[in-house]
C-alpha cells in the first residue's frame, strides 16, 4: 500500500479544486450573451459547489499527489 503525506494530498486537492472553480466560472459566464447579463451570484454558487465536490472526489485518490491511492493512505 502506498503512502502520501497529508500536506501533499491537501495541496493537490486544493489545486484541483481551484482549477475546477475557474473552469466552472468560465463555463457559467460563457453562457451569458453580455457581461451585464451574468448572474454573479449564480456563477459563484455553481463554482463554489464544483470546488467542494472536487475536494470530496479527491478523497478517492489524486493522480496529482505523488504515490497517492486514496485519502486513507497517509504517513506522518
Amino acid at each position: 500500500m502506498k503512502h502520501i503525506k497529508i500536506s501533499n494530498w491537501l495541496k493537490a486537492a486544493l489545486l484541483r479544486a481551484v482549477r475546477t472553480f475557474a473552469q466552472t466560472a468560465a463555463a457559467t459566464i460563457g453562457v451569458a450573451a453580455l457581461m451585464s447579463d451574468v448572474s454573479w451570484v449564480e456563477v459563484l454558487s455553481a463554482s463554489a459547489l464544483s470546488a467542494i465536490l472536487s475536494v470530496l472526489m479527491s478523497v478517492g485518490g489524486l493522480p496529482e499527489a505523488k504515490d497517492s491511492e486514496s485519502f486513507g493512505n497517509f504517513s506522518r
